[in-house]
């Protein structure tokens, strides 16, 4: 049997199945519209074969869209098909409904999460909690946080905090412990230095989310150059209050007081003024820190202000303070009321309150000083770091390194029979 002509096929208008041999015809039917309406006969694509024992037709498409060629291309796959035993038609129909069949849509993946500024507080508190030498200096910055700013910006991202959003923190009434409002205040006039602090705070974490891409531009929180054109500066608004000191005058009156005291609080508290420590460098001192042989008390450094080891020379006073100690704890000098922790603050507060209300012990290194300038020759710099005060300095405190503990030494032992109890009469 002849093979279609593609040269013939636009001609070829018998309506009737047109072989092409290898089971493709071409089908032609007539239109059925008559007049002027009559259109030229359609033509498409019939592939005919047998399936269990079927006869079948298979569309392959209309002519002219599909040509001879790709009639017979897609011909010799249907018999392909037939030989490896598919049905050419049913697997046609099975690739149809298979592309019909709606995919699921993807999962949808959760958009990142913007970090909010309460978050980025978290992340910054945690980092410096190593740095920190007090672990409650971190439970004090989570507090003020959430007490003064997370109402006003701990749910934004802390590239949409502004100049506008510090003021109204800063400016907020100040409540009392029922949180109640008290009428015309402001937490900057009223809380200076906790405000001051609030505001530091808030600098820090936006410069730390800042570093992390996290916000742009210029630090909403910093005083100069911005804040300090809209807000009275703090020592203007309130004034220093110092720790209530004792004059030094009375220091011996008082230690005789002391004296006669018992329990460990009173014995810290002799061993803090004999050596003019911090409350929190005595309260936590341990046994092997002190060298009764040498006589001296070395205070590591995360114990201090500065972060620095302190060496303290001890005097005749401290050591027999020392002394009355021994034995109580293997490790603290000044255990607490269940040994097995160092003695708190309250016990030295508590004590105070007993035997002479209105002072401090973190005052009596004001007592100290006040003695220092007023009664001896002894030079400032050799004063304040028997006091382990920080050179302030930057030049000198670069080539200074020895800590005249030897001259202090001197030092302490005027200091300590200046406080020491008038003879009895």
């Amino acid at each position: 049997m002849a093979k279609l002509v593609p040269a013939k096929i636009p001609h070829l208008n018998e309506p009737g199945m047109h072989s092409d041999g290898d089971q493709l015809y071409l089908q032609i039917k007539a239109s059925r519209a008559t007049g002027p309406q009559k259109r030229p006969p359609s033509k498409a694509w019939i592939f005919r074969f047998k399936f269990a024992g079927r006869a079948r037709l298979m569309g392959l498409g209309a002519y002219p869209a599909v040509s001879l060629s790709d009639a017979r291309a897609l011909a010799a796959e249907c018999r392909d098909m037939l030989a490896r035993g598919i049905d050419p038609l049913d697997a046609r129909d099975s690739a149809k409904a298979a592309a019909l069949v709606v995919a699921p849509p993807a999962a949808a993946v959760p958009a990142p999460k913007i970090k909010t500024f309460a978050d980025v507080a978290g992340e910054y508190i945690a980092i410096k909690l190593d740095e920190w030498r007090n672990t409650k200096h971190g439970q004090q910055w989570a507090n003020t946080l959430a007490t003064y700013a997370f109402p006003f910006i701990g749910e934004m991202p802390p590239a949409d905090i502004t100049v506008d959003h510090l003021l109204a923190i800063l400016n907020q009434p100040v409540t009392d412990k029922a949180g109640k409002v008290t009428p015309g205040t402001k937490l900057w006039t009223s809380k200076t230095e906790t405000a001051s602090r609030v505001r530091n705070r808030i600098e820090l974490i936006w410069s730390y989310a800042k570093v992390h891409k996290l916000c742009s531009g210029e630090n909403p929180a910093l005083w100069r150059g911005n804040l300090d054109a809209l807000l009275a500066k703090p020592g203007k608004v309130a004034k220093v209050v110092h720790h209530p000191a004792l004059p030094f005058a009375q220091a011996s009156e008082f230690m005789a007081i002391l004296a006669r005291s018992r329990g460990v609080s009173a014995r810290a508290l002799e061993f803090l003024i004999f050596t003019a420590a911090r409350s929190g460098e005595v309260l936590k001192a341990q046994w092997q820190e002190i060298d009764l042989e040498a006589r001296l008390w070395t205070v590591p450094p995360e114990r201090m202000k500065a972060g620095k080891e302190h060496r303290v020379p001890l005097s005749d006073a401290a050591v027999a303070v020392l002394r009355r100690m021994e034995g109580q704890h293997p490790d603290w000098i000044f255990p607490g009321v269940q040994s097995r922790t160092a003695m708190s603050d309250m016990s030295l507060t508590m004590l105070l309150r007993d035997i002479w209300p209105g002072i401090t012990a973190h005052g009596f290194r004001s007592t100290f000083r006040d003695w220092a300038a007023e009664v001896t020759d002894y030079p400032g710099d050799l004063v304040e770091m028997a006091l382990a005060h920080t050179i302030g300095n930057k030049a000198e405190a670069a080539y200074r390194r020895g800590d005249m503990v030897e001259k202090r030494r001197q030092l302490m032992a005027d200091w300590a029979a200046h406080c020491a109890p008038p003879p009895a009469q």
